[in-house]
């Protein structure tokens, strides 16, 4: 399971940067705004003239679908190869039992066949892990990709009504947000909303 947790903690990273811009780049704009407002150079007459909403990473990652069916298959495919790699490492430790057994009753020819063979599985089993662990590797960022792209897509197209300025996904451990008005969270709409788009794909 330790490759589960890495390529989640890792989608968890990637979603917290699930907003229009870089999270650098708005704080900068949002500095460069409140500043602007400040000094009374902002269209509104030093109001801030734009609005922020937020939502929930934890919550989102609890309650969207998509995210916890790729969650279950990921662990699926990572037992299955695990079962996979177990299989052939008895497999192997049976031949090596095997030729153990043998000892000294081996010509040397038959020691330097047995040493040739040892080698090719020793070989042949670290390809087959590494394949399986690529192919792990690369179904979880297919699906990451089409993850943030749902979640992309679904904000762009909720946010035409709305107009916020910046949309923000927050997380408890990683966000630098001190200060949330729940009348801008926007968490629900977002879960139910791409949910819904989910369930249509299925």
């Amino acid at each position: 399971m330790k490759y589960i947790s890495i390529i989640f903690s890792v989608a968890a990273l990637i979603l917290v940067g699930v907003i229009f811009f870089s999270q650098d780049r708005e704080i900068s704009k949002l500095r460069k705004q409140v500043e602007a407002a400040k000094s009374g150079s902002g269209s509104s007459g030093g109001a801030l003239n734009f609005k922020i909403a937020y939502f929930d990473l934890d919550t989102l990652q609890d309650r969207y679908e998509f995210m916890k069916d790729v969650k279950n298959e990921a662990v699926d495919r990572e037992n299955a190869m695990n079962q996979d790699l177990a299989r052939r490492d008895r497999e192997n430790q049976q031949q090596v039992e095997e030729w153990r057994k043998k000892g000294n009753t081996m010509t040397q020819a038959e020691v330097e066949e047995a040493n040739q063979k040892l080698q090719t599985m020793q070989q042949d089993f670290a390809n087959h892990k590494q394949d399986l662990e690529q192919n792990l590797y690369k179904f979880e960022e297919d699906k990451r990709t089409k993850i943030r792209k749902a979640i992309e897509d679904f904000i762009k197209e909720y946010n035409k009504g709305k107009n916020f300025a910046y949309i923000i996904a927050y997380d408890n451990a990683n966000s630098i947000i001190y200060n949330k008005d729940t009348l801008y969270n926007i968490t629900n709409d977002l879960v139910n909303g791409l949910n819904a788009d989910y369930k249509k794909t299925k």
